[in-house]
């Protein structure tokens, strides 16, 4: 790959970037930071859309991966974090930096991941079996998740730490799912502690008001800042909106007599769909009916939640302190399966009934066979609650597709598709500038990342708009020097 190099400025601090991946475009997060002789990777994220280019670029890595230092981790999420087995299987073998919330969520999704590929290459590999196509193998294995593992280490919130010399690390809470950190890194020149660059990344950024996670920390001080944009351009309604149209949709669905299908991230949609469906029977807003969270890697998920109520929001917090402490992810009409067979089982399900399933962009999991079950009858409604990237069968059902491809076959779409914005996991472009304007001291410099283009070109003209004239929006491969 060619590689661009674009130098900003000069001075006694040779700070290098270069952007791998989430550059103008949404998955794979992946940026290299070059300073004092040290190389760290911010982020390790697996390539989501199309399935052939996508494995592709999840089978291999543009740099030398044992040349890299340290991994520092923003949050758990796969585009984040699902491409580190493959970094340590290619030889990386120093520390991975995180919360412990991260951690333990990594340790869930990682090997859940690893196993998800297995199945699947199983069930490919027998459809290609009879095509007289070749066979392929899993990405990697839920042994080297293990191996990955063992290379964590954990730093809380607000907690700076050297890690490495004339490199030090704050996480401040992100906003976006339990664990989720916005990444300071204080750069020094040289020897001297008293001249630093601060280097700000958000990673994900969540918003204001969401439910069960505390709110985005500003950072304290970014003098070059790389910022998401998912939502560049697009406006979120209100929190509470996105609880009354869940009410009308699981109501429409009731009075149909139908099932609800709910293709969510395993990690924040899940446990904020649940928070809210509980609330909503509680207050008899909606029809008492079965609800099933079919997902393993969910049910092990939620345990994990309740392992961290350090990240809870107030609201959250005091619901567990009243009446004994109520349980915010568990009510009569709930059910965690976590068998094949108690999946199989929904096949037969008496509707209406809601199920929740995994995996959000219905790229694999459990959901696809709802939706080949399902995605026929017209009774059956599908929610999206979360982005569908780019190539997505997500992007493409809500696009309008009347057909749909899964595990090979065509299937005619007549059920019906709706989306609730509210219940994203990401600040709107109105929320992210305001967020980087809460910044004492503009940012010098601001990469985009992490969204499609017309996002991207959102939000860099929303910052330029705000007095921030120096803005890029790298390509990936892109190299600049600070």
């Amino acid at each position: 790959m060619r590689q661009k190099t674009k130098n900003s400025g000069k001075g006694g601090l040779k700070l290098i970037l270069q952007f791998f991946g989430a550059a103008q475009t949404v998955t794979g997060s992946m940026h290299l930071v070059e300073a004092n002789g040290h190389r760290v990777l911010l982020d390790c994220g697996m390539v989501q859309g199309k399935r052939q280019e996508a494995r592709k670029l999840n089978s291999e890595f543009p740099f030398d991966v044992k040349s890299i230092d340290a991994v520092v981790l923003s949050h758990a999420h796969l585009d984040h974090s699902g491409k580190l087995p493959m970094l340590v299987k290619n030889g990386f073998d120093n520390s991975i930096f995180s919360t412990s919330a991260t951690r333990d969520l990594c340790s869930a999704m990682l090997r859940d991941s690893a196993s998800l590929q297995e199945m699947d290459t199983k069930y490919v590999n027998k459809i290609n079996a009879e095509n007289g196509l070749p066979f392929i193998k899993p990405l990697f294995t839920v042994h080297d998740v293990t191996t990955t593992l063992r290379l964590f280490q954990t730093v809380e919130y607000r907690r700076p730490l050297e890690i490495l010399p004339g490199i030090r690390l704050t996480f401040r809470n992100a906003g976006h799912i339990l664990g989720s950190a916005t990444i300071a890194l204080e750069i020094a020149e040289g020897r001297d502690e008293k001249l630093v660059t601060m280097l700000g990344f958000t990673g994900d950024l969540g918003r204001k008001g969401a439910a069960v996670v505390r709110d985005p920390e500003t950072f304290a001080r970014a003098d070059v800042l790389i910022t998401e944009s998912t939502y560049g351009g697009r406006s979120h309604g209100p929190m509470n909106e996105a609880k009354e149209k869940l009410a009308g949709i699981v109501s429409e669905t009731a009075h149909k007599g139908g099932l609800l299908i709910i293709p969510a991230f395993a990690v924040g949609r899940t446990q904020d769909v649940v928070y809210h469906l509980h609330e909503l029977m509680e207050s008899k807003q909606i029809p008492s009916m079965p609800v099933f969270v079919d997902s393993p890697l969910a049910s092990n998920v939620t345990e994990i939640f309740r392992h961290h109520p350090e990240c809870y929001d107030e609201e959250t917090e005091q619901l567990l302190l009243q009446d004994g402490g109520k349980d915010p992810f568990g009510f009569d009409m709930l059910k965690y399966t976590r068998s094949t067979e108690e999946s199989k089982a929904l096949n037969n399900l008496r509707r209406p009934a809601i199920i929740i399933s995994a995996s959000g962009m219905c790229e694999g999991g459990r959901v696809l066979h709802h939706l080949r079950r399902n995605i026929g009858d017209p009774k059956t409604t599908v929610l999206f609650v979360g982005y569908q990237a780019e190539n997505t069968l997500g992007r493409k059902l809500l696009q309008g597709d009347k057909i749909a491809r899964i595990y090979g076959e065509e299937y005619e779409v007549r059920a019906g598709m709706e989306v609730i914005d509210g219940y994203s996991a990401h600040a709107d472009e109105g929320e992210l500038l305001d967020f980087i304007a809460a910044i004492p001291n503009k940012p010098a410099r601001v990469f985009v990342v992490h969204g499609e283009p017309d996002a991207i070109k959102a939000v860099a003209a929303g910052l330029m708009r705000s007095g921030i004239s120096n803005v890029a929006a790298p390509a990936r491969g892109e190299r600049f020097q600070i």
